[in-house]
């Protein structure tokens, strides 16, 4: 064990903890006033709920034996892991390992709920967010991170471009679709009520990412400090991306679109933290968010499906981007295969297996948020009733209101 890793991935463990309430912040300044608690809640709830899970179970079916789609029951309660050694080879105890992996999937869930703010009823989305765990989240990251299927086609992902933004920004897509559009969607300009927060919340979220992608190094070594660079300097690129074309675009330059696009960048980068040069990640960064801008922009709008907060549109855009440039950027000394690099290093193979890995974790995330779906509403609505959604979910599902209304108006 090595003391100076082990304070790190503390250190790390607690920056990716601090980045959801961040991005309650992000989020509650990008909704509307009257659902701006509901909002928050949707992003915080998941720290109980999937810290108690992953505890249980979770752990065990995302790190425990040896099969090529989920993880079995060896590590219940964390069963087996030691405080003091590390089965898995590395320089931090599986304890500490359990828990920074622990942080991931609170972030993850937290993301997708962004994509049904306004509308989903609140019993129903803590349903849906059990059964996702088990369906795509514990899958996922057993087959990339634990040497299943994905990470036996060769697929590389540092930090959870595939497992953590693909998985949500699609499956918070079919949810939305799903849910159906916020009633005034079309006939109302949606405007955040709060862009301080959505700053707030992006800088708390760029702060955190630096614990979410340097410590998935999972050591206090070089290869940290290599995707703490290529983190900031995506994000930086990204942001200065997203000024210049809302400038080109729409003339003047926007708090929330800079808050945006440095999250484009983190998404980005994410997958590729530890494997790609510094100056892709500048290239990464500079290209996102045109990408990303023109799926919120003229996808979201051309096709109409109402992703209210855009977590498709930046984690799971940003997400699939981030694969696949990881795919022809990585570096042969980074690569955990000397032949499995970067298209421009000389082999297609990582490409290959990145688009195909990207492909897979689309359809199953979409297939396994239908089924999940349509089973709790066998039982149970998802929507709340129009009366509630007009008058606001803070009122009409938690009974607070985040701010006094004025002459009784709230929007």
């Amino acid at each position: 064990m090595d003391t100076g890793s082990i304070a790190f991935i503390i250190v790390c463990s607690a920056l990716v903890f601090f980045m959801t309430p961040g991005l309650a912040f992000f989020y509650g300044g990008l909704d509307r006033r009257k659902n701006v608690i509901n909002t928050m809640m949707m992003s915080v709830a998941p720290i109980a709920i999937v810290s108690v899970i992953w505890f249980v179970v979770g752990y065990s079916l995302s790190f425990g034996g040896e099969g090529s789609l989920i993880g079995d029951f060896s590590h219940l309660f964390f069963n087996g892991l030691s405080e003091t050694d590390s089965t898995r080879g590395l320089e931090i105890p599986d304890t500490l390992f359990a828990a920074f992996q622990m942080m991931f999937p609170i972030i993850t869930v937290a993301i997708l709920t962004g994509a049904v703010a306004g509308r989903m009823r609140f019993s129903a989305l803590l349903i849906f967010i059990v059964a996702w765990l088990f369906v795509v989240y514990f899958p996922f990251a057993h087959m990339v991170w634990d040497e299943g299927l994905l990470a036996q086609w060769g697929t590389l992902d540092f930090a959870g471009g595939d497992v953590v933004h693909i998985t949500s920004g699609v499956s918070g897509l079919v949810l939305a679709l799903m849910v159906g559009k916020r009633r005034d969607h079309g006939r109302l300009v949606f405007r955040p009520h709060n862009v301080p927060f959505v700053l707030l919340g992006a800088g708390i979220l760029w702060f955190g990412w630096f614990g979410f992608n340097a410590g998935s190094a999972l050591a206090a070594n070089g290869q940290a400090v290599h995707a703490l660079i290529t983190t900031h300097l995506s994000a930086a690129s990204a942001m200065l991306s997203w000024m210049l074309i809302e400038r080109f675009k729409t003339g003047h330059y926007s708090l929330v679109g800079a808050s945006t696009g440095l999250v484009a960048g983190l998404v980005a980068i994410t997958p590729g933290a530890g494997f790609v040069s510094l100056w892709s990640a500048v290239v990464i960064g500079l290209l996102v968010s045109p990408v990303c801008y023109f799926a919120i922009s003229y996808l979201k709008p051309k096709l109409g499906y109402d992703d209210a907060l855009d977590a498709f549109g930046c984690h799971g855009i940003g997400g699939i981007f981030g694969g696949i440039v990881t795919g022809i950027f990585t570096l042969p000394e980074y690569a955990l295969d000397p032949a499995n690099v970067g298209i421009l290093y000389g082999s297609g193979n990582l490409l290959f297996v990145t688009i195909a890995a990207i492909l897979f974790t689309i359809a199953w995330s979409a297939i396994g948020t239908f089924v999940i779906v349509k089973v709790i509403s066998f039982f149970m609505p998802i929507r709340v009733s129009e009366r509630a959604e007009a008058v606001g979910l803070d009122d009409s599902e938690h009974e607070e209101t985040a701010y006094p209304t004025f002459m009784g108006i709230d929007s």
